[in-house]
């Protein structure tokens, strides 16, 4: 098997040492993915029947694509080490699927917040105006305890839910605070992981064309 030479070898190194820290982004999306998922505050707000489930939509197609890179960067390692075209090629469309999968993400989380937001908004104030049901109660004093808010508006707190809270915010206003933040975090995430693995389509197709030029020579 030829080996490449002068500046290829140069890309070839680059791409190994790419493909090191690729893996590790995967590990960082994957990690992100799952404190979104798991995080006591957001799953105490988003459990209960009838609870919207848009968000932890995007937070599934961020963590198959975190699951993706740290497997993807492992064989993209074995595949500049071996000078294989063909791993390098499966690593390039592998690249491409998540570089897709990662901008699904962060776009998802961009343009559909103002929607995730207000079904959240919706399920507590529902939630509100049920407090005669036990999981009304239930479901609503869990927003005022982890939020530390109360009620949607003025015209709207329950005494008996809001007694001894003095000037908390409306959850309305919590929500979107809360959920504004990890929006922009998976946002921020998802579209930043997709600019890094630009850097790492250009090195991979440059040295399977090297590699190809290579043997064509010999």
């Amino acid at each position: 098997m030829s080996k490449v030479q002068g500046g290829m070898k140069c890309v070839k190194y680059l791409l190994f040492v790419f493909n090191f820290i690729f893996w590790l982004s995967g590990l960082l999306v994957l990690a992100v993915g799952l404190w979104l998922r798991f995080d006591p505050e957001t799953a105490e707000l988003l459990t209960g029947d009838g609870a919207p489930d848009t968000f932890f939509i995007a937070v599934y197609i961020l963590l198959g694509a975190g699951g993706l890179m740290t497997i993807v960067g492992f064989f993209g390692c074995f595949g500049a080490v071996r000078e294989s075209q063909c791993l390098l090629a499966s690593f390039f469309a592998c690249l491409i699927i998540i570089f897709g999968a990662e901008i699904a993400a962060g776009v998802f989380g961009f343009v559909n917040k103002e929607q995730i937001i207000e079904e959240v908004q919706k399920f507590y104030s529902s939630s509100l105006a049920d407090v005669t049901t036990p999981n009304g109660t239930d479901i609503a004093s869990i927003y005022h305890r982890t939020l530390n808010c109360c009620g949607g508006s003025t015209s709207d707190v329950n005494k008996e839910l809001c007694e001894g809270q003095q000037d908390v915010q409306d959850c309305l206003t919590a929500i979107t605070e809360f959920f504004d933040e990890k929006l922009h975090i998976m946002g921020y995430t998802g579209i930043g992981m997709a600019g890094v693995m630009i850097i790492g389509m250009i090195f991979s197709m440059v040295l399977c064309c090297a590699i190809r030029n290579n043997r064509e020579v010999i």
